[in-house]
């Protein structure tokens, strides 16, 4: 670790994500700080911070990538008896701050989101960058969500939640559906799990995906309106 790079908070530069380690998988660089000039530069070349409380700050690119193409997602046809029950509604913007801290605080295995991360990226959604999904029961409680950071035509999954069997599952479908409408060309999802990959995502080289956020992230995405709410219109199974 201590050859790694350490960032110093008053200069905004990552060194090339090709640079990555091997072992940890796709740690780049250490130190620097959240401000938000710093995390969209960490976006738009790859890069997201992953880190305890009791550590610096660490930024990784791991190699491969695990990304959804929106137009790509795989609809079972448990969850299509799901989606056609419309149990659920989906919306975005609704609620970020309460999202996030959910994200930090439902998971069983600990999390990385801590205080100074919630900040940050409460600071994002505060410019239009970051953005909360709601799923909601048909009581109005909240059953899932997720958060994550819009540039371009991409879209870089951060966390995601569910206190409803399904709810998650749900929220990926309209995300991806209303992700597609829009002309965004990637879901980047960091890392592989099983959840994910059921749902038709997959891992592909990191210099494949480095070359999708360099011909995408600066493109104008259409009607990019995030205040909406998504109703499950798909056909009857």
């Amino acid at each position: 670790m201590t050859s790694l790079p350490w960032l110093d908070p008053d200069q905004f530069w990552f060194p090339p994500a090709d640079e990555a380690l091997e072992d940890p998988d796709g740690l780049l660089a250490l130190g620097g700080d959240l401000s938000s000039e710093r995390l969209l530069l960490a976006y738009r070349n790859g890069i997201f911070p992953w880190f305890s409380d009791d550590q610096p700050i660490l930024w990784w690119s791991p190699n491969p990538r695990c990304v959804l193409i929106p137009d790509q997602i795989h609809i079972s046809r448990s969850l299509r008896r799901t989606l056609n029950q419309r149990r659920f509604q989906v919306t975005a913007d609704r609620c970020f701050s309460r999202v996030i801290r959910l994200c930090a605080t439902t998971r069983a295995e600990g999390t990385w989101i801590t205080d100074d991360m919630i900040a940050a990226y409460t600071g994002l959604h505060r410019q239009g960058h970051a953005h909360s999904i709601e799923v909601w029961n048909q009581q109005g409680e909240l059953a899932g969500g997720m958060y994550g950071v819009a540039l371009g035509r991409c879209f870089f999954g951060e966390s995601m939640f569910s206190l409803e069997t399904n709810a998650s599952k749900v929220l990926m479908v309209h995300l991806a559906r209303q992700l597609a409408v829009w002309g965004y060309r990637l879901m980047d999802c960091q890392v592989e799990s099983s959840h994910l990959m059921t749902m038709g995502a997959r891992t592909i080289p990191r210099a494949e995906f480095l070359s999708i956020l360099r011909a995408c992230v600066n493109q104008t995405a259409d009607q990019p309106d995030w205040s909406f709410t998504w109703q499950w219109t798909g056909p009857e199974v």
